[in-house]
């Protein structure tokens, strides 16, 4: 039975294509996909690092405190401000359910079959995209939390798609350099690595197999 995900714990996101099948095919899906993340995913967890790759993605959250997510925590009945809160922030249609207190579990597998049929119907393919059961590490201390975010972010230069880190477009290691408005826990991040030159510094030096076996956390 898989893990179900706990009010503010840390966890490793990742999931793949089904028998490894492409889910990002251009950069309209990437851009849905990180769209469909804000909707769904936004209103329960804090993200702090992504990657997006051809056929699996991986994401660094902490799930927030229940009563983070605008919910009473110890009663059935919600507030109404808070009820408005969640209406208004889902914007992509969702069904009635998404009215309801949002699970954090659920609102993976909620990302993931909305993603699902939009890819299916733009690029003309039926059957599940992603293998049924995503994965979930917990996060246990802040040295897994640091190699988590090297690891994301070179994920591309591990799969030799690029050779440095700065090279590969979808993750995000370009929002956390950069000084545009975000909802990822960019400073958080940097202070994990001092400052942002240091982060810089870091990310850098993973440029081998054995700087990637230095990351292994489980």
């Amino acid at each position: 039975m898989k893990l179900l995900l706990e009010y503010g714990n840390y966890y490793h996101i990742y999931n793949r294509g089904n028998n490894y099948e492409n889910i990002f095919i251009d950069e309209k899906d990437h851009q849905h996909f990180l769209k469909l993340v804000h909707i769904y995913i936004d209103p329960v967890a804090d993200i702090f690092a992504w990657c997006l790759m051809k056929n699996h993605f991986h994401i660094l959250v902490r799930i927030k405190e229940e009563k983070e997510t605008g919910y009473l925590s110890s009663s059935n009945a919600k507030s109404e401000d808070s009820e408005i809160k969640w209406k208004t922030h889902i914007k992509d249609e969702p069904s009635k359910e998404f009215y309801k207190k949002p699970d954090p579990t659920q609102q993976f597998k909620h990302l993931f079959n909305a993603y699902s049929r939009w890819f299916n119907i733009r690029h003309g393919r039926r059957g599940s995209l992603f293998e049924k059961n995503y994965e979930r590490k917990i996060v246990n201390n802040q040295k897994q939390l640091i190699n988590l975010i090297l690891y994301i972010h070179n994920n591309p230069v591990k799969h030799g798609f690029v050779q440095h880190v700065n090279e590969y477009s979808w993750t995000s290691y370009h929002t956390i350099i950069l000084e545009e408005p975000t909802n990822l826990k960019r400073l958080d991040v940097i202070n994990y690595f001092d400052n942002l030159e240091n982060f810089k510094f870091i990310h850098n030096c993973i440029d081998n197999e054995d700087s990637f076996n230095d990351l292994v956390f489980e």
